[in-house]
């Protein structure tokens, strides 16, 4: 082998060397990037799984908390139609008392009324129905006070007038100004846990 042929050959040889070492160290760096590329992708990755879990949880905990107000507004809807129809029903059941515990809850009435007098009226099924004695138990009950001849027009309990003072004593209208307190009975007795 000649000096240019062995020139050429080391040329050749170094050349070969270099671009195994170039090769090498593209290789490297194509491994080097595509593992940083997997590194990136699998953390970002991460995150996105992170906040899907996130997102989820929220959604979840919005849900249920929707669903248990659901639950909670029908619950005191259907509790606020049972407490309407008990206070509703209450007077039907006061005007619906036999004769002797109808006026045994008039004269309850009366009671409160303690030290007070005028002139009592009654509606006209009262007045027809009214025991002899009345007046004596309105007197014993500690309301001083006669009974008018003249009917009210009420559905059940009484008016007591005083000139131009009046205590409106019916039935409705102690029902209507006792509501919350009755409300409150009914919430204890019916629906206490």
């Amino acid at each position: 082998m000649n000096g240019s042929d062995r020139i050429l050959s080391r040329i050749h040889t170094d050349c070969d060397e270099s671009v195994r070492a170039i090769e090498s160290e593209a290789k490297q760096e194509r491994d080097r990037i595509i593992a940083e590329a997997q590194h990136q992708a699998d953390k970002r990755a991460a995150e996105i799984a992170e906040k899907a879990d996130q997102k989820r949880a929220q959604m979840k905990a919005s849900t249920q908390s929707r669903a248990q107000l659901a639950a909670r507004n029908a619950l005191l809807k259907r509790r606020r139609l049972e407490i309407d129809k008990t206070v509703e029903g209450l007077e039907s059941y006061l005007l619906g008392l036999e004769v002797h515990e109808y006026f045994e809850a008039l004269y309850r009435l009366a009671a409160q009324l303690r030290g007070k007098g005028g002139v009592v009226f009654l509606n006209q099924k009262d007045l027809d129905r009214k025991p002899d004695n009345f007046e004596a138990r309105l007197q014993a009950a500690g309301l001083d006070a006669t009974v008018s001849d003249t009917p009210a027009d009420i559905s059940g309990g009484f008016i007591l007038k005083d000139g131009d003072i009046e205590e409106n004593m019916e039935f409705s209208a102690i029902i209507s100004a006792r509501r919350d307190e009755i409300e409150d009975f009914i919430n204890q007795e019916l629906f206490a846990r």
